[in-house]
C-alpha cells in the first residue's frame, strides 16, 4: 500500500470487476477517519482512470452507480477513452 492509499478509507465494494473479459479496478474511498462523502474511480488495465466529479452520500450508491453505467454503456466505456472525469 503507498503512502497515498494509506490517508484513504476503501469501501468493501472497491476490488476487481470484470465483464465481458474486460478487468478493471474499481475504488470507491474516502478521507480515512471522516464520514465524508465516498469517491468513484474505475481504472482500466492500461491505467487509466475514470472519476466522477460528484461524490456519492454512501459507498453503495457509489457502486449502485459503477453497476448502472455497466449495465446501461457496457464496461468498454472506461477502456475505449482517455482519462476522464464523468458528471
Amino acid at each position: 500500500m503507498t503512502d497515498e492509499e494509506q490517508n484513504y478509507e476503501f469501501s468493501e465494494f472497491s476490488g476487481q470487476f470484470s465483464d465481458d473479459g474486460v478487468v478493471v479496478e474499481l475504488r470507491i474511498y474516502r478521507e480515512a477517519g471522516t464520514n465524508r462523502d465516498w469517491t468513484l474511480e474505475v481504472i482500466d488495465e492500461e491505467g487509466f482512470s475514470t472519476t466522477w466529479e460528484e461524490p456519492f452520500p454512501t459507498d453503495r450508491e457509489a457502486f449502485e452507480e459503477f453497476i448502472a453505467t455497466v449495465q446501461r454503456d457496457g464496461i468498454q466505456a472506461f477502456t475505449d477513452e482517455p482519462p476522464q472525469t464523468v458528471h
